[in-house]
């Protein structure tokens, strides 16, 4: 877009991009894509803890979330191998795609037949090989939004509307979810979610695999089994990114490691909170469900239009600075107790602030990305990412009792909060440092 376009110009752009069958896709695909992160994350913690289980043993359980942070591991494999049976017929990208959304389905369906009651042990077990396969997926899905992608502009358009896809899954996992558990369970409910993931199936099926990847894989496949190729595939996109972003490489990791810190920490304890707090399972559903989702479909159409207006650096920095507001509001929560005026003004910014600070970040990873190692490039950044937070997630129950022991629960839950809000600082002094040495950080309206 030229700098002389006009936000309504942005506006139609995107609504006019929705009908594009790629987009639309891309849109199908993010569902599919958010759609196990909660049931293995956040709204696990919800039923764990009216299961009767510890805060620390949820804080611990969540590190089944690590497989999101390493799955940079076994991305090379998928960067050069098809996967098995289905990479011949759907292609690579689409290949692991279905794949991993089948085992997603499979092990979903089986904790709701197993429960927590049944055994914790092997029901983290299949949380764990849902996470596995989710991320994996979700190697994939970037890997097709970014080689699927003319130029910057179609990326940005591709990026917004699997931001949106990805945040309504979100909502269907972390509000309606919790509204049909209240009615029928959170056995049947995690079953619909297991049936659910049919949505992402289809979409993999509907999508077209990427001309770029077809090309790579065709010239890759046979140095893919000599060691040269081999090496290449493990070294290769390393190598390559930081032969490409020299010594900003570091700083740029640097950055995005701790770029949605505050929100990783706080978010095993979010769902213990409201059930401690004394909030009905369905009033959280029904305001996620409303308020909270229009305030997603904002923020994530406020980044998309940012990073197409200003660049994907200037919407980084502001990502970085709006993000820990849902953790201060989170505070305001503890201190005021259950007030429905105060929850729905918590959810409207958490809602909105993640969808815009999530925008801005998978737009700038997107665009450190080089063709032909696409999948473990994206999942480098994103691993860095999350890493740092999802380690340090597991210790977030451990911290509210250790607070509750000299304060009260919701004291201690309020300091935590505010706690978390505070370590995204380092974050926004990070990216102004980065913008400062980069001003010129690709934008929406650069070719790729």
């Amino acid at each position: 877009m030229t700098s002389e376009s006009g936000a309504g110009h942005g506006w139609r752009r995107v609504l006019r991009a929705l009908t594009r069958p790629k987009v639309a896709v891309m849109l199908l695909l993010g569902f599919g894509s958010g759609l196990p992160f909660m049931l293995v994350g956040n709204t696990l913690g919800y039923w764990l803890r009216e299961s009767g289980v510890t805060l620390s043993m949820i804080g611990f359980l969540s590190w089944v979330g690590l497989a999101y942070s390493l799955k940079f591991l076994w991305a090379p494999a998928v960067d050069r191998f098809d996967a098995p049976l289905l990479g011949r017929w759907l292609g690579r990208r689409r290949g692991w795609i279905l794949l991993s959304q089948l085992v997603v389905a499979a092990a979903l369906g089986g904790m709701a037949a197993l429960q927590p009651h049944g055994g914790l042990f092997a029901f983290a077990a299949l949380a764990l090989c849902a996470a596995f396969a989710s991320s994996t997926q979700d190697v994939c899905i970037d890997a097709w939004r970014i080689e699927s992608a003319g130029d910057a502009d179609e990326l940005a358009l591709l990026t917004a509307a699997y931001q949106l896809g990805y945040r309504a899954a979100l909502l269907v996992t972390d509000a309606l979810i919790l509204i049909l558990a209240g009615f029928a369970g959170w056995s049947v409910s995690y079953a619909a979610m297991a049936a659910a993931m049919g949505v992402g199936v289809a979409a993999t099926l509907i999508a077209r695999e990427p001309s770029a990847t077809a090309e790579v894989a065709r010239r890759g496949l046979a140095a893919a089994w000599r060691l040269r190729g081999a090496l290449d595939a493990i070294a290769g996109p390393f190598v390559a990114f930081f032969r490409t972003h020299g010594r900003k490489a570091l700083l740029m990791l640097a950055a995005i490691s701790l770029y949605r810190l505050a929100d990783f920490v706080m978010g095993p304890m979010a769902n213990p909170f409201y059930a401690d707090l004394g909030l009905a399972k369905e009033t959280v559903g029904a305001v996620r469900s409303s308020i909270g989702l229009a305030a997603s479909v904002l923020g994530v159409a406020a980044g998309g239009l940012c990073a197409m207006r200003y660049g994907f650096g200037a919407t980084l920095l502001v990502g970085a600075i709006v993000g820990p507001l849902s953790n201060l509001a989170f505070t305001l929560l503890a201190v005021t107790g259950p007030d429905l005026g105060v929850f729905s003004m918590a959810m409207f910014v958490d809602n909105f602030s993640t969808g815009f600070a999530g925008t801005a970040l998978v737009a700038y990873m997107s665009s450190l990305t080089s063709l032909g190692y696409t999948a473990t490039q994206y999942a480098l950044l994103s691993s860095f990412y999350a890493l740092l937070g999802k380690s340090l997630k597991g210790l977030s129950g451990a911290a509210v009792d250790a607070l509750q022991g000299q304060h009260g629960l919701l004291d201690a839950y309020a300091l935590f909060f505010a706690g978390t809000a505070a370590i995204g600082i380092p974050a926004v002094l990070l990216v102004a440092h980065l913008l400062r040495l980069t001003p010129a950080t690709r934008s929406a309206g650069d070719s790729r």
